[in-house]
């Protein structure tokens, strides 16, 4: 069973324990705050000698006087045949008022420790704290590979409202989560005897019977030397029992004092389970830490309904989205096997297309999660279908499935590898190609070759579909329908058209922000948030399959924006072009985090070509804190596809964009393409890119060939390529 798995089952059933002990425990840590601002201010220097008088000047027989970790001073005493129990002032001894919890934080203390079932409660909450402590450390390993590791555990977070509070807040408090169950387990275990605070038996003392009157506390000397600041307990001698001795509880142990000469008769360091136990109250209750500390406690603690509602709409969002396959045959029965490694369950409708393909065309099919491959006796081809994950890693379920394959001995069936991946990530496919090597190097045969999809594109998956088929010497026909996300009404507020070349008119439209629910974000539904650089899919009317535009604004602009161009026989292009204003078109975000820009302030190399600048605009407009923007940007026309120029003329004034270059390939003196402009400047790139600046790369895929070949040639003197820059996560394509 792997993290994912663990944490999800672990979460849906201890959820609500969980979520008990997580608002009882933010309940508690701002008791010990409360404490403190009640405790009235002492000096910490002043002796117990010292305290000891004053407060016997207001109390008789008194038992114990106890200093407790939010610095409150308890003092313990008999009046008449009763107990009683009153807060003190150190500073004069005067009585502030009785020290007995109320009704309410007893029980909810009660509430906390116990789940309100005595002894068997205290199991009960030992073993909550245990299956937190898994639930963090599976959450921490989690959002390791969401994030990539831990270099962009800071990087901004993507996906629908309950993904992103889920990763969010996890990440800020996910090692605090971890210390209190760690905690918690400690204390549990001092409660219910597993491990004892008490590192020795208590010396048997007794003080010398000498007829002589005890000795007043000012006149011992250990008393005058310890301050209140390390007091935690000083119980006083029996009256009726001459051998009875002063007992002082310090940090640092514990000293039995003769009551007639004040002389040391023993002395006990405190345990290492002590220590231990004073430190886990410490952290864990914030009772003795500094009042921040305690804030923080409370606030996770509050957090942890939000982590268990967050995560039960994830998980019934991927529970939803989850494929229903038919007609899976028994792994000894089946001619066909396809396997399937997928993070987020999208490559499984990828699976199902062509486990349903194989099906109408006679054959026994076998589907199954890569951590489960094998070949079945009938078997004749086995399919993988592998995504990778974070920074090529492969997901989540399937981490131990290389391992598996290696275990295994090659079979006679061949083995075809499909990728699925996104290009902007350096390590593209990179767990596909891992495995395909493997299956080659173990002396799996395989059918195909293999190939990789770019973000689930259909077209590739299909024409992959065309070369199995021929390869099968079948008739097959890979009908893949996306599970598309539920879309958004988007209504067009202006557009901004183009007159193109060669028939090929845009149009820059601008549809308004739609309005939406905090509950319809959270779960996950209506447009999700977006920045430039991310993409949002078109559904046109009549087709199911949706086209991605790159956005040209963020949420922040308060519109969603694209750039389209004309395609012949588009579909898509042809009913974005031929909307009015006032009129709808039904809409998704798709994330696009390898493109997004980091924080900080390094400049920033865009380069884009015709539609491609869109994003690039983007950028700039939101370049808020002037970071150093160069333009290069390559068209035809000028006067016919310069798309946004008033906008980049404006922004240039405003220092949004530091630089702008052009080049344009149908005028004369144009400049040609948009490489050859980077040519022009090689120097200035040189420089820029010496000063570490980042590269984004928008436009037609021959477009970013030729720029990355232009950039290979400039960046030859600093001893650098376009790969080194991928690889240190400086460079991104967005291409199409």
């Amino acid at each position: 069973m792997g993290w994912k798995a663990i944490h999800r089952w672990l979460g849906l059933v201890l959820g609500t324990l969980a979520m008990v002990l997580g608002l009882s425990g933010a309940l508690l840590a701002f008791d010990p705050l409360q404490q403190a601002w009640q405790a009235p201010a002492t000096a910490d220097d002043l002796p117990v000698a010292a305290l000891v008088q004053r407060v016997q000047q207001t109390i008789p027989r008194i038992e114990e006087v106890r200093r407790l970790p939010s610095g409150v001073v308890v003092v313990y005493s008999l009046e008449g045949d009763q107990a009683r129990a009153v807060r003190v002032d150190p500073a004069d001894g005067t009585i502030l008022g009785p020290y007995q919890a109320s009704a309410l934080p007893r029980w909810v203390k009660n509430l906390h420790r116990t789940l309100l079932a005595g002894d068997t409660g205290r199991w009960g909450a030992a073993l909550t704290a245990l299956a937190m402590l898994v639930l963090s450390g599976s959450g921490l390993a989690l959002l390791l590979r969401r994030m990539g590791g831990w270099r962009r555990l800071g990087a901004r977070v993507r996906g629908t409202l309950a993904q992103r509070v889920h990763v969010v807040s996890g990440r800020i408090v996910l090692a605090v989560l971890l210390l209190t169950s760690v905690t918690a387990l400690y204390m549990s275990s001092t409660t219910l005897g597993l491990v004892s605070l008490d590192a020795a038996p208590e010396p048997e003392v007794a003080s010398a019977v000498t007829g002589q009157g005890e000795r007043a506390a000012a006149d011992i000397a250990l008393l005058r030397q310890v301050t209140l600041k390390d007091l935690r307990a000083l119980s006083f001698p029996d009256a009726s029992d001459p051998e009875d001795t002063w007992k002082l509880t310090t940090h640092g142990g514990t000293t039995w004092l003769d009551r007639t000469s004040g002389e040391p008769l023993a002395t006990q360091p405190a345990a290492t389970a002590q220590r231990l136990y004073d430190l886990a109250l410490m952290l864990h209750a914030g009772e003795g830490a500094w009042w921040f500390w305690a804030v923080v406690l409370g606030l996770v603690g509050a957090s942890v309904p939000l982590f268990w509602v967050s995560g039960v709409l994830i998980w019934w969002r991927a529970r939803q989205d989850r494929p229903h396959l038919t007609n899976n045959s028994a792994l000894a029965q089946a001619d066909m096997l396809i396997f399937v490694a997928s993070e987020g369950g999208s490559t499984w409708g990828f699976a199902q297309a062509l486990h349903d393909a194989l099906v109408r065309a006679g054959h026994r099919v076998h589907s199954a999660p890569l951590e489960q491959f094998a070949s079945g006796p009938r078997a004749r081809q086995i399919f993988v279908l592998a995504a990778t994950y974070g920074e090529g890693q492969a997901p989540a379920h399937a981490s131990g499935a290389l391992a598996r394959i290696a275990a295994l001995k090659a079979g006679a069936a061949p083995v075809t590898v499909l990728g699925f991946g996104d290009r902007q990530f350096p390590a593209y496919c990179a767990f596909a190609n891992d495995l395909d090597a493997l299956l080659r190097e173990r002396g799996w045969p395989a059918l195909l070759p293999l190939e990789r999809i770019h973000q689930q594109s259909a077209q590739q998956f299909a024409r992959w579909g065309e070369a199995l088929a021929n390869a099968l010497g079948e008739a097959l026909t890979l009908d893949y329908r996306p599970r598309l996300p539920a879309t958004t009404a988007l209504t067009l507020v202006s557009r901004q058209d183009y007159a193109g070349i060669d028939g090929q008119n845009a149009a820059i439209l601008r549809f308004a922000w739609p309005a939406q629910s905090a509950w319809d974000r959270l779960r996950g539904r209506g447009l999700a948030r977006f920045a430039a650089g991310d993409l949002i899919a078109i559904v046109p009317p009549g087709s199911p399959v949706p086209r991605y535009y790159s956005l040209a604004s963020g949420r922040e602009d308060g519109f969603v924006e694209i750039c389209v161009r004309h395609l012949a026989g588009g579909l898509c292009s042809t009913f974005l072009l031929g909307l009015k204003p006032g009129e709808h078109a039904q809409a998704f975000i798709r994330e696009n985090p390898g493109f997004a820009l980091p924080a900080g302030r390094r400049p920033v190399l865009l380069i884009g070509a015709g539609t491609g600048v869109a994003p690039l605009a983007g950028f700039i407009r939101r370049n808020d804190r002037r970071v150093p923007m160069h333009l290069w940007f390559g068209a035809r026309d000028p006067a016919r596809d310069y798309y946004f120029q008033p906008e980049i003329e404006r922004w240039q004034g405003e220092g949004r964009v530091a630089s702008v270059r052009t080049a344009f390939s149908r005028v004369p003196d144009g400049g040609g393409y948009v490489q050859d402009a980077l040519r022009r400047d090689a120097e200035r790139v040189r420089t820029l890119v010496a000063q570490g600046s980042l590269v984004r790369v928008c436009g037609s895929r021959p477009m970013a060939h030729g720029v990355a070949e232009a950039l290979d040639d400039i960046l030859g003197p600093l001893h650098l390529s376009v790969a080194q820059l991928k690889a240190r996560d400086r460079y991104a394509e967005d291409v199409f």
